[in-house]
């Protein structure tokens, strides 16, 4: 059995031109820990709930929660928080999904 890892993160971005340059190296950094974007900035509808100014959304599906955790400690996604420290206020974590059965 195989349980993926979501990283989910919401941004509230500040500084469009630095926001840039860390997603860039955010995505290289994603690449090469297996990371594939599902969720990536789209459009968002609030249906329920208390929900208000709903922030830039991003969900990243990993093999694993614990490959998650190695691209979020890594040196390359570490020096793109640098870049992003004062472009954006992030909220992030990550999240362990269903056992797959196949």
């Amino acid at each position: 059995m195989t349980q993926k890892g979501y990283l989910i993160a919401e941004a509230k971005v500040g500084d469009v031109a630095a926001y840039e340059i860390y997603k860039g190296l955010a995505q290289s950094a994603i690449a090469q820990y297996g990371g594939r974007y599902l969720v990536r900035g789209g459009a968002a509808e609030i249906l329920e709930g208390k929900w208000t100014n709903v922030p830039r959304l991003v969900i990243v599906e990993f093999d694993s929660p614990e490959r998650a955790k190695c691209f979020y400690q890594s040196a390359e996604y570490q020096a793109a928080r640098k870049v992003r420290e004062n472009a954006a206020e992030m909220n992030m974590l990550v999240v362990a999904g269903i056992d797959n059965l196949i």
